[in-house]
């Protein structure tokens, strides 16, 4: 059994600095031990704490399995990567930060689509006319294919993106998308509409505990150290 507490923060980019902000704001200095592009930092006046450096979409792993106690991440990240989230993590505080929404996208083109019913009526009529299923490019794959079951929508090909989603309709790579959006700028540069009903989550950054994790007493006083400087 473990007697310290494993924080997962973001590595990299805006999520890390606001991330540290909230916690600096609260009184919980994190600075990392070593090198200044390593990955491991502690809280100050915290010594059962270890500080841990990783990728936004790591820490959803790590939640997952329990190798972190604790972690700020992203919801569209925990509930794509932990599709039975609600057993596996809680969700403590949303934080008010890292704000994006998955959507669905079509092409403006498609002027009678404009909500998922519109899409799910038209695929018997694309399916004749193209001689198979539309094709959804994504990288959220479980939030895509739950969303869909949920609309009755059954009709269609997921296919992995690797690069930049909002491309690959004009590519022709794929028909339409479901793809994280802060503005829709981006999809609208690339031809893009979003459905009228088709927000799939609004997701912002999260502070998530695992359920996973080896909770013992000493971790415990720990988590509520923190918990209660940040107004948990």
């Amino acid at each position: 059994m473990t007697d310290r507490l494993t924080l997962a923060v973001p590595s990299k980019g805006r999520l890390m600095e606001q991330a540290l902000e909230l916690f600096s704001e609260a009184g919980l200095n994190i600075k990392k031990i070593g090198h200044s592009r390593g990955y491991r930092g502690e809280i100050e006046g915290l010594d059962t704490v270890d500080v841990a450096f990783v990728s936004a979409s790591e820490i959803a792993w790590q939640l997952k399995v329990g190798r972190a106690h604790l972690g700020i991440t992203g919801e569209d990240l925990i509930r794509e990567q932990i599709t039975d989230a609600q057993n596996r993590v809680s969700f403590l505080k949303k934080l008010g930060f890292g704000h994006a929404d998955v959507v669905i996208a079509v092409p403006k083109c498609w002027l009678d689509v404009r909500t998922v019913a519109d899409l799910d009526e038209m695929s018997a009529s694309f399916r004749a006319a193209h001689g198979r299923w539309f094709r959804v490019a994504t990288k959220y794959m479980n939030l895509s294919r739950a969303f869909f079951a949920s609309r009755g929508v059954n009709d269609y090909r997921i296919v992995e993106s690797l690069g930049a989603t909002e491309g690959t309709p004009a590519a022709g790579t794929a028909d339409l998308i479901v793809d994280i959006t802060t503005t829709g700028e981006t999809l609208k540069a690339n031809g893009l509409k979003i459905l009228e009903d088709g927000v799939i989550l609004n997701s912002q950054a999260n502070f998530v505990a695992s359920k996973s994790a080896d909770w013992s007493p000493r971790v415990r006083e720990a988590q509520n150290q923190i918990m209660q400087a940040l107004g948990v």
